[in-house]
């Protein structure tokens, strides 16, 4: 059987990927995470984005108390710091 069989389907490229980073201004964490995520799409290639908590009443009342949050793909990766590593590790980089 081939390994692609066995394991399912194939891995994502890093550039496949989505990260959503939620904020708000004047947020050090939120400043440390948002260099974080640009640096990495830089160098990997994925898409991000950035959505502030006080312009979307979900998303505050959803992340209020740990942003930064981060998501891959839409499914919460992180919160309160971005772990380059980690985050590295999802993205398949």
């Amino acid at each position: 059987m081939s390994p692609l069989l066995r394991r399912g389907a194939p891995r994502k490229e890093p550039s496949d990927h989505l990260v959503t980073l939620i904020g708000k201004p004047d947020c050090h964490l939120c400043d440390d995470a948002r260099a974080v995520v640009a640096r990495l799409a830089g160098e990997l290639g994925f898409a991000w984005e950035e959505h502030d908590i006080n312009q979307d009443e979900e998303l505050y009342r959803k992340y209020w108390e740990q942003i930064p949050v981060t998501l891959v793909d839409g499914r919460q990766h992180d919160f309160w710091r971005v772990d380059e590593r980690r985050l590295r590790t999802a993205l398949g980089g």
